[in-house]
This record gives C-alpha cells, sequence and structure tokens, in this order.
C-alpha cells in the first residue's frame, strides 16, 4: 500500500477509536489509562482487536499509540484543579468504592503505568506528582470534617 493510504488508513482508524471507544470513556484520565492497558507491557505494542479487525493492526497500533500520547500531554497540562476534578470522574466512574481506589492508587501508583512511551522526563514527573497531589487532596475531601482539623 502507498503511503498516502497508510496515512489514510491510520487517520481513518485514530478516528474510529476516538468516536467508538473513547468516547464512551468518562474523562481524560480514564481514557489514558484505558489507552495504557492496550499496550503490551513486554513489548509497548499496542493492541486493539476490534480496531486491527476494522483496519490493519499496523494502523490501529499507530492510532492507539497516538491518541495515548495525545491525551496524557492534554492531562499533564491540567491544573491541578483540572486534574482533581479528572481524578474525581475517574474513581466514581470505577466499581470499586472511592476508598478502595484512592487507597490503591497512593499505594502501588498504577498511574505510572499511564506514561505513553518515550514521553518527556520532565512532562513524566510533573504528572506524577500531580497525581499524588490529587490523591492526596480526594482524601482529604473523603475524611469527615472533624477529621480534617486533625490531621
Amino acid at each position: 500500500m502507498s503511503a498516502p493510504g497508510n496515512a489514510m488508513n491510520w487517520q481513518a482508524a485514530y478516528d474510529d477509536l476516538l468516536h467508538r471507544s473513547l468516547s464512551k470513556i468518562p474523562g481524560d484520565l480514564g481514557r489514558v489509562i484505558y489507552l495504557a492497558s492496550t499496550r503490551d507491557y513486554n513489548t509497548g505494542a499496542y493492541r486493539h482487536e476490534g480496531l486491527a479487525a476494522r483496519f490493519r493492526s499496523d494502523a490501529a497500533e499507530k492510532a492507539l499509540a497516538a491518541a495515548h500520547r495525545e491525551i496524557f500531554y492534554r492531562v499533564a497540562a491540567y491544573s491541578l484543579q483540572e486534574l482533581v476534578r479528572e481524578l474525581e470522574l475517574y474513581v466514581n466512574s470505577s466499581r470499586q468504592t472511592r476508598g478502595e481506589v484512592l487507597h490503591i492508587w497512593q499505594k502501588l501508583e498504577p498511574y505510572r503505568l499511564a506514561l505513553p512511551s518515550n514521553v518527556n522526563v520532565a512532562v513524566a514527573r510533573f504528572f506524577i506528582s500531580n497525581v499524588r497531589l490529587a490523591l492526596a487532596i480526594l482524601q482529604l475531601q473523603a475524611q469527615p470534617p472533624a477529621s480534617r482539623s486533625a490531621a
């Protein structure tokens, strides 16, 4: 296939991903977590069977990687207030309780897996630091008012 055909196939896969899969996920943070979950942790390759069935697997992989990178950088640029709202949206859309999600995210830091490959190191550190702060804010907000003053 020619280069223009490959570019159109990739763009079509990207548009399909945005409209079919990602539009159903609440919030950009949720989308970043989802996209990171489509990446093989041993190889770094992205896989999405539905997208690969409609397009070619290489176009699907390129679309997933591009969307992951784009949405990650958007989330990384959020203000702390915006990130707290995104994290709250993510936590509230989870099947687990708010307390469970906050505890695991503070303990295991699974958001570190949300980093795309070849991410700028400074941006990665900034993202991780801001997620930690957002988690602390949500944890503090979850405490009863009387225990907040003691903290």
